[in-house]
């Protein structure tokens, strides 16, 4: 793997925001603890990554 200094940079950068607003903002939403929230929260990444696969995939063609 040959990946260049910016991208690496780029991506700490974006997990270092991340990493922040999960642990400062997150705890400010008052979001409810049920079982339909909590499904939303597990399927909604893969469903999100589903997409991005389909559209590649479509695009590929």
């Amino acid at each position: 793997m040959n990946a260049s200094p910016g991208f690496v940079i780029k991506v700490f950068g974006l997990s270092a925001a991340i990493a922040f607003a999960i642990k400062n903002l997150a705890p400010k939403l008052e979001i409810p603890a049920t079982a339909g929230v909590s499904l939303l929260m597990v399927l909604l990444p893969v469903v999100g990554m589903a997409g991005v696969l389909a559209w590649q995939l479509k695009t590929s063609r």
